[in-house]
């Protein structure tokens, strides 16, 4: 019994012990979306690929919606003088400062509320209620307790950032397996290791669900931030270029918001793909 219970665990068809043996695992179609391919270009592609379309067709006016060609000679020509790498270093700068805040205070709320009852009663409520309050209403206050400078800035991209963080987190937490809870207290594991083994592993799932909507709260606030009272960043940008009717401009700033959120969201599955390789899903 024991040499059984010492050998290594492998799939079936990996087993030395079945070689030789004829194959019976299913051969008909496998439910389930299929092998991963790297596919995450298509559907951008598409679009590009519609909007390109429909311009060189006349369906689209050039007046309400540029055409990509335009767009791409005004990238040029911003990127020439400059201004595009410079305005989009600043918001990068406000969008990190305002994640790393965000993840800092949303994960450590959700241990805090996830692992103690009292801390759950004093957490929880406050931030359910800054769930239901819209960030753009905060925006009026913030102005009034800390101006319209880079604090006030970075402060409503870490409002934005930490609810979808502490809310998945905190789930994640309150879903761990009671067996692994009752496990962990049988092998005699200390408190630091019931949060190292137990906790963080048991966490990471909703953790990183929490992180993919932060990283879109955190470009989604930034635009809101730039276009007030600003004097730099695309969204700043993206304003002047209202005043002064370059819907170019405009497009392209809004392009390059939606390849910054496509790229960091990208950073963030590959992340979770390595950090939670153990995990068989239909995600692949």
């Amino acid at each position: 019994m024991s040499a059984v219970l010492d050998r290594p665990v492998v799939a079936p068809h990996q087993d030395p012990a079945l070689a030789g043996r004829p194959d019976v695992r299913p051969t008909g179609r496998r439910l389930g979306p299929g092998r991963r391919r790297r596919l995450a270009w298509v559907g951008p592609s598409a679009l590009l690929l519609l909007w390109t379309a429909s311009s060189a067709t006349g369906l689209l006016d050039p007046r309400i919606l540029s055409e990509p060609w335009t767009v791409v000679a005004t990238a040029g020509e911003l990127t020439a003088d400059g201004r595009l790498q410079e305005n989009l270093a600043i918001s990068a700068q406000r969008a990190g400062l305002g994640l790393f805040f965000g993840i800092l205070v949303g994960g450590v709320l959700a241990l805090l509320s996830g692992l103690s009852r009292i801390g759950e009663a004093l957490i929880d409520g406050p931030v359910q209620i800054k769930r239901a309050i819209p960030g753009l209403a905060l925006i009026p206050l913030l102005i009034l307790w800390f101006g319209i400078d880079e604090t006030m800035k970075v402060l409503t991209i870490t409002l934005g950032v930490f609810v979808p963080v502490y809310l998945q987190t905190h789930a994640g937490l309150r879903g761990i397996d009671l067996r692994f809870v009752e496990l962990a207290q049988t092998v005699g594991l200390g408190r630091a290791g019931f949060i190292r083994k137990v906790v963080l592993p048991g966490a990471l799932p909703g953790f990183f669900l929490g992180l993919r909507f932060a990283v879109t709260g955190a470009w989604v606030s930034l635009v809101v931030v730039e276009q007030i009272n600003a004097t730099s960043g695309i969204g700043y940008m993206m304003e002047l270029a209202r005043t002064y009717g370059q819907t170019n401009i405009i497009i392209l700033g809004l392009a390059v918001y939606g390849v910054l959120g496509l790229l960091s969201d990208g950073i963030v599955r590959f992340i979770e793909r390595k950090a939670l390789s153990w995990q068989r899903t239909l995600a692949g």
